[in-house]
């Protein structure tokens, strides 16, 4: 693409030369084609006149046809001549010609290259170039590749930081590398760079919110004091920014505020009805009038297709996904109560920390159950499970419904990792058949 790129504005740039320089090396001025034409009228008068001696000497004409032809040669040589023409000046000659082709060889370049870098998009044309090379390679060398191209956008970034595209892109990158403290930052920047362009408050609200999502992921699901000042922050500027009120929910939710988690849910469904984890949401809000021992209105109900509870049916999808089939082994049946939380999620193979790619939330009582993990179950857009080739599914009991892993949880996960793949495909048998000592 940069090579491609830098070809098609070299010929530009020579083509801009041709129409500047064929006029000055090929073209004659219409004052040299007067000059020519009043030449050679001359050169006729002067052969004429010759011609009107020689008959005059040779007794060919008498003294008055002499005199007559003479006067009216004169008077044809004057009507040659325009009536309000200047004296000619002086007209550059081969040499101001050539001083033009080189001055023009050499500024058109620089000037091209000045005006591209103050008001073209090269900025873009590398972010293009960079969102290609993330795109490349297989997993061996992807994660190498992505933390170099990293680094080189953020320099570029550092010593160029109003823009705010470069910074969006930044920071998704470092989400998907699980590097939160760095997309944190990042999200932050894009904030400051959003603000210096004259952006709008929900353009920024929506920055700070992509800074808090990444700060809970750092913090492990942790609503600190650090979390909770910038999703403050974002809501002061847009009160509905998704990305903020999807934490209030979930930590409300992992608080047991049941109620409180429903209204922020809510308020995402009513301002974002396109939002990609929509049936997520609702999910969440389902699982809360539950755990209130409610059920859910119909005006809810009539809003989704999702059932009350959320089925033990694998979901169907045509995109990337996993589909397992979880069970809980005969050991456990009597040590575990029917109303125990199970978390079922996805990581990327071979990573153990960050933010699962893919979660779904169950009771006990659900299993066994079939379900498809896919990017419907994202906990944030950044992070999807088509994201990546291969993952590890995991399933968990926690009687605390805490979704970090202490003793007393049962868990189980795949014996090897499992191909993310679209369409329908056989469910994976996933047995949780642990329980965790420490």
């Amino acid at each position: 693409m940069s090579n491609m790129f830098w070809i098609a504005a070299a010929l530009l740039i020579v083509l801009a030369l041709a129409f500047v320089l064929y006029p000055v090396l090929f073209h004659r001025s219409g004052r040299s084609q007067q000059v020519n034409q009043r030449n050679q009228n001359l050169l006729a008068y002067r052969s004429r006149m010759q011609e009107l001696d020689a008959e005059y000497e040779a007794g060919v004409l008498d003294q008055d046809n002499y005199q007559q032809l003479k006067t009216e040669l004169g008077g044809s040589m004057l009507d040659d001549i325009p009536e309000n023409e200047t004296p000619a000046a002086s007209t550059p000659g081969r040499k101001t010609g050539m001083a033009v082709a080189l001055v023009s060889i050499l500024a058109i370049p620089a000037l091209t290259l000045m005006l591209y870098e103050r008001w073209g998009a090269m900025d873009q044309v590398e972010q293009f170039i960079t969102m290609e090379q993330l795109g490349g390679g297989d997993d061996a060398d992807r994660e190498q590749q992505m933390a170099s191209l990293a680094a080189q956008l953020q320099a570029k970034l550092e010593a160029s930081p109003d823009n705010p595209d470069g910074w969006a892109m930044l920071g998704q990158t470092y989400m998907r590398m699980e590097k939160y403290p760095q997309a944190a930052q990042v999200f932050q920047r894009l904030e400051q760079s959003v603000e210096r362009a004259g952006g709008d408050d929900p353009s920024r609200a929506m920055a700070l919110g992509l800074a808090g999502q990444a700060m809970f992921f750092q913090y492990q699901g942790a609503m600190n004091a650090e979390v909770q000042q910038v999703i403050s922050s974002a809501l002061e500027l847009d009160p509905n920014e998704v990305n903020a009120l999807g934490l209030l929910g979930i930590s409300a939710f992992g608080q047991e505020n049941y109620r409180e988690a429903i209204g922020f849910w809510q308020r995402i469904v009513q301002v974002a009805p396109d939002h990609p984890q929509r049936d997520s949401i609702e999910g969440g809000i389902t699982e809360a009038y539950n755990r209130l021992g409610e059920t859910p209105p119909e005006s809810f109900l009539a809003s989704t297709q999702a059932p009350v509870q959320q089925s033990a049916q694998a979901v169907a999808s045509d995109g990337p996904g996993v589909t397992v089939s979880v069970s809980l082994d005969e050991a456990f049946w009597n040590d575990v109560p029917a109303d125990t939380t199970l978390f079922v999620f996805a990581r990327q193979a071979n990573v153990n920390s960050g933010a699962p790619l893919a979660v779904a939330r169950f009771t006990a009582a659900d299993m066994p159950l079939e379900i498809r993990l896919d990017d419907s179950m994202a906990m944030s857009p950044q992070n999807t499970i088509s994201s990546v080739e291969t993952v590890m599914v995991t399933a968990r009991l926690s009687p605390s419904s805490s979704v970090m892993a202490s003793a007393g949880d049962w868990q189980g996960s795949l014996a090897t990792p499992a191909t993310v793949a679209s369409g329908e495909h056989s469910p994976l048998t996933l047995v949780i058949d642990s329980l965790l000592i420490e």
